[in-house]
């Protein structure tokens, strides 16, 4: 199983960042797929998920309205469009699949916020 993240970076408040995630060594469209981001001396917490046919999304709070997920399930591949960011947004983003309690974790890409 792979899980490989790319796209983050260094980027000013208000500005916009794409993360994508690629998947390989499992069903990948018979998985929920997730966005999770942990910042320096905070827990992991979970940003945004989508259902294995992408039918269904859920957010963050925190991020609703500026972040959105999406899937292609031909390409294996699962994306976070992040919009409006702001400093707080700064942390490492992990892309995780799930099923039936069995899990999958990629190694993270760092997102910065700032000017």
């Amino acid at each position: 199983v792979h899980i490989v993240e790319s796209g983050g970076g260094l980027v000013q408040p208000g500005g916009s960042l794409r993360l994508s995630c690629a998947a390989s060594g499992f069903t990948f469209s018979s998985y929920g797929m997730s966005w999770y981001r942990q910042a320096p001396g905070k827990e992991r917490e979970l940003v945004a998920t989508i259902t294995s046919a992408g039918g269904t999304t859920y957010y963050a709070a925190s991020v609703k309205g500026r972040f959105t997920i999406s899937r292609d399930n031909a390409k294996n591949t699962v994306t976070l469009q992040m919009n409006s960011l702001k400093p707080e947004d700064t942390a490492v983003y992990y892309c995780k699949a799930q099923r039936f309690g069995v899990t999958y974790w990629g190694q993270g890409t760092q997102v910065t916020v700032s000017s």
